[in-house]
């Protein structure tokens, strides 16, 4: 029995000693996480640029589809044309008509679009913010404040006149 407990003793000790301390748990975790981390940003890189090669890809099979959609355009108003000339019409007067459908059309869409663009709003919020922008740019001593906090009661700002924000 003696025998059994004096060589359990020397195992234990060596088996404390064996055990790293708190600071090197700590440290070995950090550089785990560390190592981690890189590894997840270097997936994502990989990830992202295989993903951006396929919507290169698709932006430029897009443009060639809209380049030769331009051209069928261009033919088939010269169909058209020749069209009308079957009909009878002389060709300039096929070619003008067609001529002058295709202007009325951006004409029209033109104006639409010239409304639409009038009927978008400004941003006013931005452009308040801006107008008030070389006084909160202003550099203040330290431990100084020129404007006070705004006050946030049920997730809206308080907006104050400009007078109150001195101090």
């Amino acid at each position: 029995m003696a025998h059994s407990a004096s060589s359990t003793q020397p195992a234990a000790r060596h088996a404390a000693s064996a055990d790293p301390s708190v600071g090197s748990l700590v440290q070995s975790a950090m550089a785990d996480v560390s190592t981690l981390i890189r590894a997840e940003i270097e997936l994502a890189k990989t990830e992202i640029s295989r993903s951006a090669k396929k919507a290169g890809m698709s932006v430029a099979l897009f443009a060639v589809a809209g380049v030769l959609l331009a051209f069928a355009g261009i033919y088939l108003f010269v169909t058209l044309a020749e069209f009308f000339t079957w009909l009878g019409l002389p060709r300039w007067v096929s070619y003008l008509i067609v001529t002058v459908g295709l202007l009325l059309v951006a004409a029209i869409a033109g104006f639409v679009g010239l409304r639409m663009l009038k009927k978008i709003d400004k941003p006013e919020r931005t452009m308040e913010s801006l107008r008030e922008l070389p006084d909160v740019m202003h550099r203040e001593e330290p431990g100084q404040r020129r404007r006070a906090l705004p006050t946030v009661s049920n997730g809206r700002v308080e907006r104050r006149s400009p007078d109150s924000y001195l101090v």
